[in-house]
């Protein structure tokens, strides 16, 4: 099966983007070619673009309190592991405490610093980082993998409350998911919602058919359309019966 995911607001899309660069980051800190911290460091910079959003601790924060209000009244739950759940909360606490801590905008760090600035400027340039450039960063990248990874990691640890942050935020909304298993006719697919939207459709499709989902949904409708993965004819919808997993997740 293959999982697509679509955020229905704002909020869920910047989480989900922030989700992937973190990702990516990591796997590119823990190669050993020059390219693979290459790679890392331009993540590192969309990071610190995507995660300045003013209000992305406060809602992170308020997010988190909100659910450790939820969790701490299932503890007379006698279906609830109490052990499970005292493991949740101490996550909770302990992150947030770390956003908290933060006390500049994220990505500041990087900002300040002058050499990684002229890096930034630079690898918006297509090519704009060769030696000849930047000769400072093509001595750096020719150190040992283990000296690039630690400066790496320095330069990543001050925006990790944001990741831990936003993985339980996200970890909490996919437990959420309703799942229905659906049909789609000839590749078209319409669900009156009822005033009701959620925050994040999952929709999982066999990995033996040769469509992706588009997702449209308000809070009056939704529509996914399957269209045909012909990727070298224009973009035509699916005209087969397709069925699939919906999951349907909000907090």
């Amino acid at each position: 099966m293959i999982s697509y995911e679509f955020p229905l607001n704002e909020r869920i899309r910047t989480l989900l983007r922030l989700e992937d660069l973190f990702s990516r980051a990591v796997f590119f800190i823990a190669g050993q070619h020059s390219k693979d911290h290459h790679a890392a460091l331009e993540v590192l910079f969309e990071i610190a673009e995507v995660a300045s959003r003013a209000d992305l601790k406060s809602d992170l924060l308020q997010e988190l309190g909100r659910q450790k209000a939820t969790l701490a009244a299932l503890r007379s739950n006698p279906e609830i592991s109490e052990q499970a759940l005292d493991l949740v909360l101490t996550d909770l606490d302990r992150v947030s405490a770390e956003l908290l801590a933060l006390t500049s905008k994220v990505g500041q760090h990087l900002r300040e610093n002058e050499w990684l600035m002229s890096i930034k400027q630079r690898s918006s340039l297509p090519g704009g980082v060769c030696e000849f450039d930047l000769p400072s960063y093509h001595y750096w990248l020719n150190r040992e993998p283990g000296v690039r990874r630690d400066a790496l990691n320095s330069w990543l640890a001050p925006m990790l409350p944001i990741r831990d942050g936003l993985e339980i935020v996200l970890r909490l909304l996919r437990d959420s998911g309703k799942s229905s298993h659906l049909l789609a006719p000839q590749g078209s697919f319409q669900q009156m919602q009822g005033g009701r939207v959620a925050q994040l459709l999952r929709v999982l499709l066999d990995d033996t058919l040769s469509c992706t989902p588009e997702v449209s949904a308000n809070k009056y409708a939704l529509n996914i359309r399957f269209i045909s993965a012909d990727y070298a004819a224009k973009a035509a919808l699916f005209d087969q019966d397709v069925r699939f997993e919906l999951i349907a997740c909000s907090l």
